[in-house]
Order: structure tokens, then C-alpha cells, then sequence
């Protein structure tokens, strides 16, 4: 993999450890985080990309108020999703579908068409979501601790949190055809996009501003922590949530610069290595259920992942050429 490819895999793995110990305590935190993530990036953003806003944007500034509106709304939608009885490695395996949405949109906008290959690998993404999606089905429902109003009150909120994924799922694929096109138009800037993707939608986390300070409060009374070598104590919580949003900023930079100078092959390797990093992570420190029919529909997802992106075809060049390597006396 390239550098900015590695770089950005780092950043997943250290972002997602500080982040599940984060949710571990307060299952609730999302909004905050994303918060905080949004605002250190905005900040950063305008001193050295928008110059204190004094350089204009190189697209059209409304393109970018479309671009973050199914952005924010994307990433509260999928926060709030974890409030709904949906467990984490449920909720990246269904993120995982990204292809099937993006495939189905890009017929119906772009009226692509794909080769059997592709319609072969979208086939088993989705039927991995739906044996994953099942099983979680039947572990909802057959939860012996709750009678059977409870119980059925707990089912009607995760598929609620179903139908969440599911239209955060469409609006992200819809906001990639929306970015890819606007990039065809005027030309690619990872710097600026990353600035503005997070610097407008600022004012929309006024209406989480209850949330948001309900669990800033909670995090100011977690148990105190004295940052090593520089040995400043604080509350643990904020300790997390700062190399968070540190790790996070090298994760989404290292992103928007993989758009612009990789293949799409490289990105989609990293993101579906991301999946399956994020997924052993959350399985391991959460200690959820993970059954045999799991573990299949996610060897689904991602053996059609790998199928979608033609690595097979990539590899086998390059094993050819190894084959024909000299041996070495």
C-alpha cells in the first residue's frame, strides 16, 4: 500500500480504540465526538486552508452546502443508530452494503451499467448484510431477559434502527455520486473539501447542543488521569476524546488525500480494510455474541467487497512477475 494508505490505517486503528473506550462508558457520546471532530478540523482548516477566509473556495460555495447537509445528516443518523438497539459490529457490517447502494444509484442517476462480475460481488455483499441483519434479528428477539411487551418494544426500536442504517446508507452513496461529480467539474481539492465538509455544518450541531453538554458534563466527572510525560491531570473522558480527535483528523485527511492522488482500487482496499479492522476491534473489546452465520455473511461482505474492487485481476500480474523472480543462490 502507498503511504497515505498505511498513514490512514494507523489512524483508524488509534482512533477506534480511544473511541470504544469512549462508548464503552457512555454509549451515548457520539454526538460530542463527532463535535469535537468537526470543530478541531474547521479550526484547523480556516488558519491554514481558507487562510481566515480570506482565500475563495476553488467550487462554488453552495455545492459544498448540498455536499455537507447529506453529510451531517449521514453521520448524525448513523450516531444515533447505536441508541436503537443496534450492536456496533451490526452496525459496520451494515455499512459495508455501501456498494450496493452506490451501484443501485449510480444506475438510476448515471445510468451505468456493470459486468456480471460486479452484479456476482453486489449479489454476495447483500446476502452477508441479510444473513448478519437475520441473525441479529433472532438475538433481539429471543433475549430471555425481557417479557414479551418489552420484548417487542425492544424489536420495534432496532428495526426502526434498521430503517436509520439503511437511509444513511442511501444518502452516503448519493453524496459520493454528488462529490464525484462536482470534482469532474471543477477539478479535485481534498483540502478545501475536507475545511468546508466540516466547517458549515457547525451550526447544525446547535440542535444536539442538550446532548452534547449532558455528556460533557458526564465527562468532566469521570475519574481523573495524568497525561504521561507531560504529566497534566485531567478528567479520562476528555483524555480520550482528545486523542480521538486527533487520530480521527489523520485518519479523514489521509482520505480526502487518497481520493486525489491514489486509485480507486488503493481507497477501496483501505476502507474495506477499515471495515475489517473496525469489526475484529469491536468484537474483541465489546465481547458481543458472534455466532458461525455471522462470521459467514462477513466473509460474504467481504469477498464481494474484494470482487467489486478486481483485486484478483490486480494480484495477478504481480504474482506472475514474482513467479519468474530469479532464485537466489
Amino acid at each position: 500500500l502507498e503511504p497515505n494508505a498505511v498513514s490512514v490505517l494507523r489512524g483508524i486503528a488509534l482512533m477506534l480504540v480511544f473511541f470504544l473506550r469512549a462508548c464503552r462508558q457512555f454509549p451515548g457520546c457520539g454526538n460530542i465526538v463527532t463535535f469535537s471532530q468537526f470543530l478541531f478540523i474547521a479550526v484547523e482548516g480556516f488558519i491554514f486552508e481558507a487562510n481566515f477566509g480570506r482565500k475563495r473556495p476553488a467550487i462554488p460555495i453552495r455545492y459544498y452546502f448540498i455536499m455537507v447537509a447529506m453529510f451531517f445528516t449521514v453521520s448524525v443518523v448513523n450516531n444515533y443508530a447505536l441508541n436503537l438497539n443496534i450492536a456496533m459490529p451490526l452496525h459496520m457490517i451494515f455499512r459495508s452494503g455501501s456498494l450496493i447502494a452506490s451501484m443501485a444509484l449510480g444506475i438510476i442517476i448515471l445510468k451505468k451499467r456493470y459486468s456480471i462480475s460486479k452484479y456476482t460481488s453486489i449479489a454476495l455483499v447483500s446476502l452477508g448484510i441479510f444473513t448478519c441483519t437475520f441473525m441479529s434479528a433472532k438475538q433481539v428477539a429471543s433475549d430471555s431477559s425481557l417479557n414479551e411487551e418489552d420484548g417487542l418494544q425492544v424489536f420495534l426500536w432496532w428495526l426502526l434502527g434498521i430503517a436509520a442504517l439503511t437511509f444513511a446508507l442511501l444518502m452516503s452513496a448519493r453524496m459520493g455520486i454528488f462529490q464525484e461529480m462536482l470534482y469532474k467539474q471543477f477539478g479535485k481539492h481534498s483540502k478545501e473539501a475536507l475545511f468546508y465538509n466540516h466547517a458549515l455544518p457547525l451550526p447544525g450541531f446547535l440542535l444536539l447542543a442538550p446532548n452534547i453538554y449532558h455528556h460533557a458534563v458526564l465527562f468532566s466527572q469521570s475519574e481523573p488521569f495524568q497525561v504521561p510525560v507531560i504529566g497534566l491531570t485531567l478528567p479520562i473522558m476528555w483524555f480520550y476524546l482528545l486523542m480521538n480527535v486527533i487520530t480521527q483528523y489523520v485518519c479523514i485527511r489521509g482520505v480526502f488525500i487518497l481520493t486525489t492522488e491514489c486509485t480507486s482500487l488503493t481507497v477501496t482496499l483501505v476502507v474495506t480494510l477499515r471495515k475489517f479492522v473496525s469489526l475484529i476491534f469491536s468484537i474483541l473489546y465489546f465481547r458481543n455474541p458472534f455466532t458461525a452465520w455471522h462470521w459467514l455473511g462477513t466473509a460474504f461482505v467481504f469477498v464481494g467487497t474484494l470482487m467489486y474492487t478486481e483485486v484478483w485481476n490486480s494480484l495477478g500480474p504481480f504474482l506472475a512477475r514474482w513467479r519468474k523472480r530469479p532464485k537466489e543462490e
